[in-house]
C-alpha cells in the first residue's frame, strides 16, 4: 500500500479515536456532543472520497432531523425539509455569488487564448541574467496567469507542460522545478480576483471589495518570497539551477535591426533616430523605423502620462469651503432679517397695537425703519458672492513629486542607455503577451478597489475582456466557447452546491448546540487574542493536510467567525491570514491537488515523492509569510484603510 494511503488512513483513525475519547458515553451525550460527532463524521466521509457538497447536505439533514425530533417528533420531517428549502433559497438570492461564474468564465477564456506559452517565453528571456532565471520566470508567469484565471489546476497543468521539460533540459533539480510550478500556480487562490476570497466573504459576511484590496500586497509579498528563495538557491547551490547558456539567450533580430545596429548604433534610440536622418536609411523603410521608434518610446510616454496625472492631482486647487461661505452669508442676512423683524415689531406693528390705531393706507412709517437694516445686507451680499466665486489658486507640487520625477528621469535614462535591439525584441514579445493581461487585470481590479464597480460588474467586464483577448489572438471559436461555458457551469454548480451544503450543515450544527460547546471550551481556556490567533491558524494549517480549502472555509469558518468579536479580531484581517494559510491546502500531502495536477503531465521519471519534497520549502515560506503578515498587519490592512476610511 502506498505511503499516501497509509497517511490518510492514519489521520482518519486519529479523528475517529479522538471523537470516541473526547465525547462522553452515549447515555450522557447531549445534542451539542452530537454536533461534534457530526463534524468528525463529515471530515472522515470527505477523506474517504464522498462528494463534499452532498456529504454536508446529507449529514446536515440527518442531524437536523435529530435536533428537531428531540423537540417535536411530529414536525421533525417538515421542519427539516423547510430548513433545506430556506437555506438553498438564501444561497440562490446571494448576489455576491454571481461574480463566481463570471470570473471563472474569464479564466477559462484566457486559458484557451494560448497566452501562457508566449508569456513564459518572453519572461524567460527578460530574466535571462537573473540567477535561476527559468524558475523565476516560471513563478512570475504563474503569478500573472493565475491572477488572470484564478484556476489552480489549469495553471499548474499548463506550466507543467511548458516549464517543467524546459527546466529539466536545462539541468534544474526536479524538486526545485516541481516546487516552483506548484507554489506559483497556487497563487491564483490568493491574489485577486480570487474565487476563494469571494467564498470567504460570503461565508464570513466580509466585504469582498475590502478582501480584494487587502489580499493584493500579501499576494505580491508571497510571490516575492518565492522568487528570493529561488535566487538564493541558485546562488548557493548552482547545480540545482544552472545559469542560462549563451546560446539560449540569443534572440533573432529582424533584417532592419541588423542593418541599423551595424551601420548606425546598437542602441535603439540613437540607431533609429540616426537611421531616419540622411541617406543611411536607404535600405530600411521609413515607416518601419517610425513604427519601432514609437514602440521604443512607449515606456517614456507611459511614465510621462502617469507623472502628468499625478502632477495634476497633487497641484489641484483646494476646493473652497462652501459650507463656511454659506454660513457667513446666511449670518449677515439673518442679522438683517432680525433687524427687519425687530423694526417691524417696534415701528410698524407694536406701536399701533399699543395705541389702538392702524397706520393710514400708503403710509411709509412702518417700512421706513426697516430700510436701513435691509440696505447694508443688499450691498454686502454681492461682495460675499463675488469673493466665494473667485477661483482658488493651484497648489505648488510637493518636494516628493519632484524627487519622484527626477528618479523616473534617471531610470529612463539608464533604461534607454542599455536598450539594445535585442531588448527591443523582448519588449515587443512582452507587449504581445504580458501587457494585454496586465491591462485587463488592472482594469478589473482597479474598478473594484477604487469603487467604480461592484465585483459582479467588474467580473462581467472581465468576461468581456476575456472574449476580446481570445478573439484578438484568433482563438475564439465555437469549440472554445462551448468548453468554457461547460466548465464554467460545472465549477459554478460545484461552488453553489458547496454553499447550500455548508449552510444546511451550519444550521444543523447550531441547532444541536455544537457551536455553543466549542465557544464555551475556547472561552474557558482564557486565551489572549494572540494565543487564539495562533491556535486558529495552527488548526487551519493542520486541516490543510487532509482537506481542501473549500471544505475548510465552508465547514470551519462558521465555527471560528463567531469567536472573533470576543477576542477583538477584525474578520477582514483574519480572512487575510486564512487566505495565506490556505495556500498550504494545495501543497500539503496527502490531498495536495497541485501535486497530482503536475504528476499527471510530468515525465515518467518524476515521482510523486519528488514533487512533495519540492513543495515542502515553499510551505515553509508560506508559514513565514503568515508570521510576517501577523507581525506587520499593515501589509494587508493599509490599502483597505486608505481606500475605505
Amino acid at each position: 500500500m502506498k505511503k499516501e494511503v497509509w497517511f490518510g488512513l492514519t489521520i482518519m483513525a486519529l479523528v475517529v479515536l479522538s471523537a470516541f475519547v473526547l465525547l462522553p458515553s452515549p447515555s450522557e451525550m447531549s445534542n451539542g456532543h452530537l454536533g461534534l460527532l457530526m463534524l468528525a463524521l463529515v471530515v472522515v466521509a470527505i477523506m474517504l472520497g464522498f462528494p463534499t457538497a452532498f456529504t454536508l447536505m446529507g449529514m446536515g439533514m440527518i442531524f437536523a432531523w435529530i435536533a428537531y425530533r428531540s423537540q417535536n417528533p411530529d414536525l421533525a420531517v417538515n421542519q427539516t425539509l423547510d430548513l433545506m428549502v430556506q437555506r438553498a433559497y438564501s444561497v440562490m438570492s446571494n448576489d455576491v455569488l454571481i461574480s463566481i461564474p463570471l470570473f471563472v468564465f474569464m479564466g477559462y477564456l484566457i486559458e484557451r487564448a494560448n497566452l501562457i506559452e508566449k508569456l513564459f517565453k518572453s519572461m524567460h528571456l527578460a530574466m535571462a541574467r537573473v540567477p535561476g532565471s527559468l524558475a523565476v520566470a516560471t513563478i512570475v508567469t504563474c503569478a500573472i496567469f493565475a491572477t488572470a484565471t484564478g484556476i489552480v489546476g489549469a495553471v499548474v497543468t499548463l506550466m507543467g507542460l511548458l516549464a517543467l521539460p524546459a527546466m529539466l533540459r536545462a539541468g534544474y533539480s526536479v524538486q526545485l522545478s516541481a516546487g516552483a510550478i506548484t507554489a506559483g500556480g497556487c497563487l491564483g487562490i490568493l491574489i485577486p480576483p480570487s474565487v476563494m476570497l469571494i467564498v470567504y466573504g460570503a461565508t464570513a459576511g466580509v466585504s469582498v471589495v475590502k478582501l480584494y484590496a487587502g489580499a493584493f500586497f500579501p499576494g505580491i509579498m508571497l510571490a516575492t518570497l518565492y522568487v528570493l528563495y529561488v535566487v538564493v538557491i541558485a546562488k548557493v547551490k548552482p547545480h540545482m539551477a544552472p545559469p542560462m547558456s549563451a546560446e539560449d539567450r540569443i534572440v533573432p533580430l529582424p533584417a532592419f535591426a541588423q542593418v541599423v545596429s551595424k551601420e548606425v548604433s546598437s542602441t535603439v534610440l540613437p540607431g533609429l533616430i540616426g537611421a531616419i536622418k540622411g541617406k543611411r536609411n536607404a535600405a530600411v523603410p521609413l515607416r518601419e523605423l517610425l513604427n519601432h521608434l514609437g514602440i521604443a518610446l512607449l515606456p517614456a510616454l507611459s511614465v510621462a502620462l502617469i507623472m502628468g496625472a499625478i502632477y495634476f492631482k497633487v497641484t489641484a486647487p483646494i476646493p473652497p469651503e462652501v459650507v463656511e461661505g454659506v454660513v457667513a452669508m446666511g449670518g449677515e442676512l439673518g442679522d438683517s432679517a432680525d433687524a427687519t423683524s425687530e423694526a417691524d415689531s417696534v415701528g410698524g406693528l407694536a406701536e399701533p397695537e399699543a395705541d389702538g390705531l392702524q397706520p393710514p393706507p400708503g403710509s411709509t412709517e412702518a417700512a421706513a425703519p426697516a430700510a436701513p437694516a435691509i440696505e447694508p445686507a443688499k450691498a454686502e451680499a454681492p461682495a460675499a458672492v463675488g469673493a466665494a466665486a473667485e477661483s482658488p489658486a493651484a497648489q505648488p507640487a510637493p518636494t516628493a513629486f519632484w524627487i519622484g520625477l527626477a528618479s523616473c528621469a534617471v531610470a529612463l535614462a539608464i533604461f534607454y542607455a542599455y536598450f539594445s535591439f535585442t531588448r527591443l525584441e523582448i519588449f515587443k514579445m512582452l507587449l504581445g503577451s504580458f501587457f494585454p493581461l496586465a491591462l485587463m487585470i488592472l482594469a478589473v481590479l482597479g474598478t473594484i478597489v477604487f469603487g467604480l464597480a461592484t465585483p459582479t460588474e467588474a467580473a462581467a467586464m472581465g468576461s468581456l475582456g476575456g472574449l476580446l483577448l481570445a478573439a484578438a489572438y484568433r482563438r475564439l471559436n465555437y469549440v472554445v466557447l462551448r468548453e468554457s461555458v461547460y466548465l464554467t457551469a460545472k465549477t459554478s454548480a460545484m461552488v453553489c452546491w458547496l454553499f447550500v451544503g455548508s449552510s444546511i450543515f451550519s444550521a444543523a450544527f447550531a441547532l444541536l448546540g455544537g457551536q455553543e460547546i466549542i465557544n464555551s471550551w475556547v472561552l474557558g481556556m482564557d486565551l489572549t487574542s494572540v494565543q487564539f490567533m495562533i491556535l486558529a491558524q495552527v488548526v487551519i494549517f493542520l486541516l490543510g493536510w487532509p482537506l481542501e480549502w473549500t471544505e475548510i472555509i465552508v465547514i470551519f469558518m462558521p465555527i471560528f467567525i463567531p469567536l472573533l468579536p470576543h477576542f477583538g479580531i477584525d474578520p477582514l484581517f483574519f480572512g487575510l491570514l486564512v487566505a495565506l494559510n490556505l495556500q498550504t491546502a494545495f501543497l500539503s500531502p496527502p490531498v495536495a491537488m497541485a501535486a497530482f495536477y503536475l504528476k499527471g503531465v510530468s515525465p515518467p521519471h518524476v515521482t510523486l515523492n519528488q514533487i512533495f519534497a519540492g513543495m515542502l520549502p515553499f510551505m515553509a515560506i508560506q508559514v513565514f509569510a503568515i508570521v510576517l503578515l501577523y507581525v506587520f498587519p499593515a501589509i494587508g490592512m493599509w490599502l483597505p484603510e486608505v481606500l475605505y476610511k
